[in-house]
């Protein structure tokens, strides 16, 4: 496989992922979410009027885990499609990056499992607030981060002739 098939199939594969990750969501959970969202505020603002403190700050936790949970789903959605755009854009240009295939092919992997596993690490830190998906967040995103970075410089490059 060449730099542009990998970059242009990663990013259909990664926005067919976003997508289908962003209808699950919206149909199954999105909903739910948002009314939990809604009823630990609601419960804390009671709890406050009542003057009842540490109910007020137990629905206010509540929330706050809610909205994080919320939050995360959302981004997993959006990165996964904003990346596969990135990587069907460089896909396009790939002709103008001024590197060898042979510089090309592992930047574009490296460019996919980052993009695979940034998301993946933020949507593993709905279920654990540990270690490993944070770890995973952030290799992804360095690997995206030294992709693109081989990238620019191959477009600042002057093309082979």
């Amino acid at each position: 496989m060449s730099a542009r098939q990998i970059l242009l199939f990663g990013g259909i594969s990664l926005a067919i992922l976003g997508m289908s990750y962003g209808l699950w969501y919206a149909v199954f959970a999105e909903h739910q979410a948002l009314e939990g969202i809604g009823q630990s505020l609601t419960s804390s603002f009671q709890a406050a009027a009542e003057r009842n403190s540490s109910a007020s700050e137990n629905s206010l936790l509540a929330y706050r885990q809610a909205k994080y949970v919320y939050d995360r789903q959302v981004d997993v959605h959006g990165h996964w499609i904003g990346l596969a755009m990135l990587l069907i854009v460089l896909a396009i240009g790939s002709d103008h990056i001024g590197l060898s295939e042979k510089i090309k092919l592992p930047l574009a992997w490296v460019l996919f499992l980052g993009a695979v596993l940034f998301p993946l690490g933020v949507l593993m830190q709905t279920w654990s607030h540990g270690s490993l998906p944070r770890a995973v967040a952030i290799l992804g995103s360095g690997l995206v981060i030294i992709a693109l970075g081989g990238m620019v410089l191959g477009f600042m490059r002057p093309q082979d002739a």
